[in-house]
């Protein structure tokens, strides 16, 4: 047969093959070894292969061919007497959809080349591999270079720039039929020098002849342009698994290959060199790699570390390991052992499997998460350290390995008609890692003794129907059991059954009896109802136990339950039991089930019970249920009255994650009483009950409905408040409502719209909701309602006016509308040049500061700090040759706390934050204003008591701020103070921290007394704290100390004020004084420091301590800073009382009792 021989090379530049052929023609001596060698300028590599020729009646001639590609030569040998096809790889083309240009970098940047591409035909199993090179070398992956590749783009990150960097880069995408390539140039400036014009960094770290106690460094020197000349260089070196850089000698080398002795064998280190000028040391080189210092014999047996392990195959073991195996090392290099580790699919979080060296190629990871999927990997170890990691494995899911099931058991007889039989089993006790989906039941007439098929496509239940047999015989049965691994073994043959119709008039035998809610004393046992039900219907079931190993049954029920499931109470906890059940119709008691599987009364580790509740956002109904066990195959079943749970058309969901399911009714009613069961499939028996009674259901009910159907809690209801020209504005409160609150007012259930007659609006700071209705007319009598909706939330408040209550809300928005017209309107059209306009404070004449404006009609009386001895009867009368027109105000009463609170008002909304001035028998809190007056309801607290007004607490205050005086204050009266202003809608308060723990303080750390020897160092230093951080000085008899390179003064962090004395003499015995100090005080402390001469004895001074001394704040102090307060009332013109203060003037119907005027 024909020979091909043929091998494939790579390398750039392109090596050039040559092959050695012993022979011409092929004959029986022509067996030979025969070898192929590929080189180019980095040198070269072989490969051989023997080739054994048999005799023949003909001698082949024998031909080679060489087909080169560019980054690839396949080497071909073959025998002419039959050729075979050349091999034909698949053609995929690349093309570079973006390449990276030439770039430019500076030392200690990174620097990322980037190629995107087109991948034509684009297979998954034939994808392209990227190679960088760089000036014709090919790059590995290190800590500067990292590389990435897939997806139609190959990247080169180079981490950390330097010199070395710097040349011509290329990218080759090589496949099997071709490659594409691109190259750019990649230049490195240096980097900013640590001393202006000193040398770069040099090139090119290499280490020779390393020794054991020595090695020989080699480098390139760095280009020089406008630096001086380089006068040698200087030699670092590192130890591995430190940071600590050694210089190794003492005067700069001048020739770039450096000797470096004095290593400790063993040990591994880096290396680097700088260059030095006339103007300093320049940037370091690019550290080596790592070199161990070893007897050349040694480093000859010890490459290095060993070769990364080879491909890593898992394969399934139980449902919590996994059995790993792998290729050992191309060069073990004196191999110790394998670390073998084990990550979670798509996290990055690998842990060890094992914390030993293991020797052998195999081994059984443990302690895995069943059903979760693993990725594992391998790494070798010898005396140097570890190798690489190998390739990580196919990921793989832990479960137990897929095996037959186990042989179904149990076959009972349920009912025979004289031609066929109905026939039941139990499922296999072992699945075999598979659900069990297929029955096969074989049929032997006794009388024949040969086993037949019954079936041939599969039975996916346990129950089934035999027909076409004889009736009067004997047959027995066998069942097997298959999953997706095959055909289990097959059951025992079932007892011997007569083919002959049942007549008996009692039912047949209950099946399938298993159990739920295995408790410490109770069972919860389920059963089908009887296949035959004899000559009657079935009126109730009974439920024996029997304890395991015994062939005594009891009756569990005295009297007959009809439905197929009994909770079993008074069970003894830890003991096994079986249960049967029999039917019963009127004709009497049927036979009994075939047994269930023993059971034992002992509840699962950690078993939880059913949760019910409404759920507080949506007001869903529900029930929850976390297993105490799971598996990656389990389902939650979901049953009401132990019946499964398929109708989800009512609006009942089931929500499952993980351990926990969740059992909701979107829309509960009544139907949802009775009892609910939960059991996990593939677990040991983990499942709940829960019942739901009438009582409990309805509570429910009532609570779903007030969270789907929340109210909005309202501070205050609907009200009303009269305005000026007599609008009528319509308000309350909610305690809270969002931005996006919608609301409606009605009118004798007639919407209003937001137009300009009633304007709507709300604040949501202040869950106020407002309309102001312009015209109050006779028709607006009735009842005026407001619907608010808030998300889920709604409210609704009204307000009834009618019959005097109307009336009188009528009466007096036509008062201020005919106050308004009068005052603001109707004089503008009647004054002359000689009227003449006055005003009246309780019939005596007032002079107002604002002349009357007769050409405008408006006329003003400011009330310059406005208080209560502005209490009177207003009148403004207008006279001229056509008699006098009066109108009068009263401002006392009401209209006085109206004033008083809209001043209120306007002082809370624009109140500043509380200041702090000093004053000269203490401190004074104020707070500015807009306007202050002592009638506001104003309230000053000291924490959350209530100040009272004394000699020591001086409240009071000007028209620009109110002001609480402290007098000689005390420790007692720090603390926080709050001013509380308070208007009829809201309380404004601003606060101040008065703790004093703001001012500067001396924490601790200094001695009294110090004692030290002359020439010595003395080291003062405390802790220190304030807000704002305080300032600290030092003095020495009341001179400051001046810092110098004897005295250092030094503060760390903010916090660490440190004095150092160096070479102390005896002129620097003294009192030392330290103060600290911001805006808010300060503390000073003092420290006595005595210095003796070397060889007198230690002077004994006992130390006397002395108080810390408080320093007072600076003057003024203000804290917070306080907003740009109102100028002074003097300068400003005092509020004239606002147009919409109610008049106290009586009954609101009638009209101004001014005087008639003359004709």
């Amino acid at each position: 047969s024909a020979i091909k021989l043929f091998c494939t090379v790579e390398g750039y530049p392109t090596p050039h093959v040559k092959c050695y052929v012993c022979f011409c023609r092929c004959a029986t001596d022509d067996t030979a070894m025969y070898t192929a060698v590929a080189s180019n300028t980095h040198g070269q590599a072989s490969t051989q292969a023997s080739i054994i020729v048999k005799s023949k009646t003909f001698s082949p001639n024998i031909w080679y061919d060489l087909k080169t590609s560019h980054e690839r030569q396949e080497l071909f040998f073959c025998f002419s007497d039959a050729i075979l096809p050349e091999i034909k790889y698949t053609k995929i083309n690349i093309t570079f959809t973006e390449t990276f240009d030439v770039t430019f970098g500076k030392e200690g940047d990174k620097t990322t080349l980037t190629c995107k591409m087109t991948i034509n035909p684009n297979l998954a199993n034939l994808q392209p591999e990227a190679m960088w090179y760089r000036d014709e070398h090919l790059l590995k992956e290190s800590r500067w270079v990292k590389m990435e590749s897939g997806g139609g783009v190959a990247k080169l990150m180079l981490t950390q720039l330097a010199k070395d960097d710097e040349g011509l880069y290329t990218l080759c995408m090589v496949t099997k039929g071709g490659d594409a390539v691109h190259r750019a140039y990649v230049f490195v400036d240096d980097g900013p020098p640590p001393v202006p014009q000193a040398p770069g960094a040099p090139m090119d770290i290499k280490i020779h002849d390393a020794n054991r106690d020595y090695v020989i460094v080699s480098w390139k020197p760095p280009n020089t342009t406008t630096e001086g000349p380089i006068v040698g260089y200087f030699v670092d070196r590192c130890e591995v698994g430190t940071e600590n850089w050694v210089q190794c000698n003492d005067s700069p080398v001048k020739i770039c290959k450096y000797p470096v002795q004095g290593l400790f064998e063993g040990h591994s280190y880096y290396f680097r060199v700088r260059a030095v000028n006339s103007r300093g040391i320049g940037r370091p080189s690019r550290m080596s790699e790592p070199i161990a210092a070893l007897d050349p014999t040694e480093f000859e047996r010890l490459h290095g570390v060993p070769s990364a392990p080879g491909q890593v195959v898992a394969t399934r073991e139980t449902e919590t390991s996994v059995l790993i195996q792998w290729a050992p090392p191309k060069d073990p290099n004196n191999l110790i052992g394998y670390y073998i580790d084990s990550c979670v699919k798509g996290s990055k979080d690998w842990t060890s499997a094992n914390h030993k060296p293991h020797k052998q190629t195999r081994f059984v990871v443990h302690g895995l998460t069943t059903g979760e999927t693993y990725v594992f990997r391998v790494q070798a170890i010898n005396e140097l350290g570890l190798s690489d990691e190998s390739q990580e494995s196919a990921p793989l899911s832990v479960r137990a390995a897929l095996k037959l099931p186990s042989f179904p058991y149990d076959i009972s007889l349920l009912y025979c008609d004289g031609e066929s039989m109905v026939l039941n089993w139990k499922q296999p006790l072992h699945s075999g890692g598979a659900d069990v989906t297929d029955y096969y039941i074989d049929k032997c007439n006794v009388a024949k003794k040969t086993w037949k098929e019954v079936n041939v496509p599969p039975i996916k239940e346990t129950l089934h129907k035999v027909g076409g047999l004889t009736a009067g015989s004997v047959y027995q049965f066998r069942v097997y059991g298959a999953n997706l691994t095959g055909l289990g073994d097959a059951s025992t043959p079932s007892a011997p059954f007569k083919c002959k119709a049942w007549t008996m008039p009692e039912p047949g035998p209950a099946y399938d009896v298993t159990f739920t809610e295995v408790r410490d004393d109770s069972v919860v046992v389920e059963w089908k109802a009887p296949v035959y039900n004899g000559a009657s219907a079935i009126t109730g079931y009974f439920v024996e136990k029997s304890k395991k190993g015994s062939d005594n049954w009891s009756k569990v029920n005295e009297s007959s339950v009809n439905h197929c499931y009994l909770k079993v109470k008074g069970l003894e906890t830890g003991e096994s039991y079986g249960f049967r059940v029999r039917a019963e119709n009127t004709n009497g008691i049927g036979v009994a089930s075939t047994p269930s599987d023993p059971v034992c009364i002992k509840a699962l580790s950690g078993t939880q019970e059913i949760k019910c509740g409404v759920d507080e956002e949506s007001g869903d109904i529900y029930l929850s249920f976390e297993s105490c066990q799971i598996a990656e195959k389990s389902k939650f079943v979901w049953k009401k009255s132990y019946q499964e749970m398929t109708d989800f058309s009512k609006g009942i969901i089931v929500k499952t994650s993980g351990s926990h399911s969740t059992l909701l009714f979107k829309n509960p009613d009544k139907e949802e009483l009775g009892t609910y069961s939960v059991s996990v499939t593939h677990s040991d028996g983990a499942s709940a009950s829960y019942k739901i009674s009438a009582e409990e259901l309805e509570k429910m009910l009532a609570l779903s409905y007030d969270i789907r159907n929340p109210i909005i809690p309202l501070k205050t209801e609907l009200a009303y408040k009269i305005l000026e020209r007599g609008r009528m504005r319509f308000w309350l409160q909610a305690e809270g409502i969002s931005s996006a609150v919608t609301y409606k007012f009605f009118a004798n259930n007639k919407e209003l719209v937001n137009c300009e007659q009633t304007k709507m609006s709300h604040d949501a700071a202040t869950g106020i909701i407002e309309m102001v209705m312009d015209h109050f007319t006779d028709d607006s009598e009735g009842t005026f309602t407001v619907q608010i909706q808030d998300g889920r939330g709604k409210a609704q408040s009204s307000l009834v006016l009618i019959g005097d209550a109307f009336k009188a809300a009528l009466a007096e928005a036509e008062y201020q509308r005919r106050e308004y017209i009068r005052v603001k309107e109707g004089t503008v059209a009647n004054l002359k040049k000689d009227s003449v306009f006055q005003w009246y404070k309780d019939d005596v004449e007032v002079i107002s500061e604002v002349p009357a404006d007769l050409n405008s009609g408006v006329c003003k009386f400011p009330l310059t700090n406005f208080s209560k001895r502005d209490v009177g009867l207003y009148k403004a009368t207008i006279t001229d040759d056509r008699g006098q027109d009066v109108s009068q105000i009263d401002v006392s009463g009401k209209a006085f706390d109206d004033i008083i609170n809209e001043l209120s008002r306007v002082a809370g909304s624009s109140a500043s934050e509380l200041s702090i001035q000093c004053t000269a028998e203490g401190i004074m809190l104020q707070c500015h204003m807009k306007y202050y007056t002592g009638e506001m309801k104003i309230h000053w607290k000291q924490k959350d008591s209530k100040i009272a007004a004394s000699e020591r607490m001086r409240i009071g205050g000007n028209p620009a701020m109110a002001t609480l005086e402290m007098v000689e204050p005390t420790d007692k009266d720090k603390g926080m103070y709050t001013i509380e202003i308070v208007d009829p809608e809201k309380t404004h308060s601003r606060t101040l921290d008065l703790s004093g723990q703001h001012r500067g303080k001396v924490v601790g750390g200094l001695p009294d007394v110090v004692t030290i020897m002359e020439k010595k160092t003395l080291s003062l230093t405390c802790t220190v704290c304030g807000d704002p951080k305080p300032l600290v000085s030092w003095s020495k008899t009341d001179q400051e100390v001046e810092p110098s390179d004897q005295y250092v003064i030094a503060m760390d962090s903010g916090k660490f004020a440190s004095l150092t004395i160096k070479g102390v003499s005896l002129e620097d015995s003294g009192k030392y004084t330290m103060t600290v100090q911001n805006k808010y005080g300060g503390e000073s402390v003092d420290i006595i420091v005595s210095v003796y001469k070397h060889g007198d004895r230690v002077p004994d001074i006992k130390p006397t301590p002395s108080p810390k001394r408080i320093m007072p704040p600076t003057v003024p102090i203000v804290v917070p800073t306080a907003k740009s307060a109102t100028p002074a009332p003097a300068a400003a013109k005092s509020p004239a009382p606002p147009q919409n203060a109610k008049s106290s003037a009586p009954p609101r119907g009638m009209k101004s009792p001014t005087p008639t005027r003359k004709k």
